[in-house]
């Protein structure tokens, strides 16, 4: 349903919490027989942060500087949130909580698909950790699958062109990658309609 938040949250967590959370994450090596970079999770939390970006997986740079959404892609959604990088990279304010939390590789189209171990051994644990009343950023289809499953059958442009349905809790995005310029061209909407929308949420969180 949408609005509704995976795990609990009894608004008593605390710092050491999260950092304990974060520790054990890092440390994580369960896919290492499948990585081809070796394991190096990379995701941003605390919990106070309104706003939770869910992505789909760390590219080849992200992988090499281990900052979350450290590439174009990363450009092209502070570009649409409207958030500035001070703000994008405080764990206080934002999540950054991706999908698959290592690099997966790369296949004959591309990168691989985040690894289908890692969301569902720590993402209830890590959305557990952050209040109730958060907006919540699904960017890619792999997010949404998972927390909007009933849209498991509609297309990406479906899912975001309804995303007053999902509102106030979740908001779905398309990949920011290279290829949501031709997107965009194809739906003036996204820009027009979608984009002020997400803006004031973003603005409004905290």
């Amino acid at each position: 349903m949408a609005g509704a938040h995976p795990g609990g949250w009894s608004g008593a967590v605390s710092d050491a919490a999260a950092a304990a959370l974060l520790a054990e994450i890092r440390a994580c090596t369960v896919c290492a027989a499948h990585l081809s970079a070796g394991p190096r999770p990379i995701v941003q939390l605390s919990a106070t942060a309104p706003i939770v970006i869910v992505g789909q997986a760390p590219g080849t740079r992200v992988h090499e500087s281990g900052v979350p959404w450290d590439d174009a892609s990363g450009e092209r959604l502070r570009q649409w949130t409207g958030l500035a990088p001070a703000r994008f990279y405080d764990p206080a304010q934002v999540a950054l909580v991706p999908m698959g939390f290592c690099y997966p590789g790369t296949g004959p189209s591309g990168d691989l698909p985040p690894r289908p171990e890692c969301a569902p051994l720590w993402h209830d644990r890590v959305m557990a950790l952050l209040p109730p009343a958060r907006l919540t950023l699904l960017v890619g289809s792999y997010a949404q699958a998972r927390y909007l499953p009933q849209t498991r059958r509609q297309s990406i442009t479906q899912r975001v062109a309804d995303f007053r349905a999902y509102l106030p809790s979740f908001l779905p995005l398309p990949h920011p990658s290279w290829r949501s310029t031709g997107w965009m061209a194809r739906n003036r909407w996204f820009e027009s309609d979608l984009l002020p929308v997400l803006q004031d949420l973003i603005g409004r969180a905290g």
